[in-house]
């Protein structure tokens, strides 16, 4: 069973924009030893009412994979 998302689609400023790639990317450099040449990142809204079908559904079809699965919605 799988529980919606506690959170909405939300747009972030250009400020928020650029510290998420910051973070990011810093994380990235810092565990692979690479340079930010390397590093793509994108940002896509997903409306609160597609989130099972779009993205929980792929997150938990790879489990496997997980090293952190979400709070919510984990398969019971």
């Amino acid at each position: 069973m799988c529980r919606p998302s506690p959170t909405s689609p939300r747009d972030f400023t250009e400020e928020q924009s650029q510290a998420i790639d910051a973070a990011v990317s810093k994380a990235v450099m810092d565990t692979f030893d690479t340079g930010e040449e390397t590093i793509s990142i994108a940002l896509e809204p997903i409306a609160k009412n597609d989130w099972n079908e779009q993205v929980l559904a792929e997150i938990f079809a790879r489990e496997d994979l997980l090293i952190r699965a979400p709070a919510y919605g984990k398969k019971k």
